[in-house]
């Protein structure tokens, strides 16, 4: 008879250890994930720090040589990253509950078919503005979603002012 304890002892230690070694491998793969896409963002970074030197030394550093001419896709182009946060802004504006990035992409390429961002694109845009308070992210298992920033703190802001 105890043979037949340790043996369920021991196949409840196997398992266990298959279990410990399968969410470390899942953990691996998402610090991989990370790690991908702050590779991404340092070398777009570096990419704008050199760009910033190259035309450090122009009379007007605030003007760039593609913005000299003001046609009308000059100026639709210009800013387009931010432009990118604002539409996905909206997007997540239009819902009351977290959208997973892949919607809110798929929402994207539908209302507005002259844009196609990359999912990462879409991805670091998102997490760019939850780093800037404007966007949540909810975690669940394995499955993020973002939703629109509830900002409190600005009614408290506001009340405030109101009392000074």
């Amino acid at each position: 008879m105890t043979s037949q304890p340790a043996a369920t002892l021991r196949s409840r230690y196997v398992e266990q250890a298959a279990s410990d070694l399968e969410e470390n491998r899942r953990r691996q793969r998402e610090l991989t994930d990370r790690i991908s896409v702050l590779q991404q963002e340092e070398a777009m970074l570096m990419d704008i720090l050199r760009l910033a030197e190259r035309y450090e030394g122009l009379p007007d550093p605030s003007r760039m040589p593609d913005q000299s001419r003001s046609t009308a896709s000059d100026t639709k182009g210009k800013s387009r990253r931010s432009q990118l946060g604002s539409v996905l802004l909206e997007l997540l504006a239009g819902h009351d509950e977290p959208r997973p990035s892949k919607e809110v992409r798929e929402e994207l390429l539908a209302k507005h078919p002259d844009r196609s961002p990359t999912p990462q694109v879409v991805r670091n845009t998102l997490e760019s503005l939850v780093a800037k308070g404007r966007v949540q992210r909810h975690k669940q298992q394995r499955t993020v979603t973002y939703s629109l920033a509830r900002r409190p703190e600005l009614r408290v802001s506001t009340a405030s002012k109101n009392s000074d």
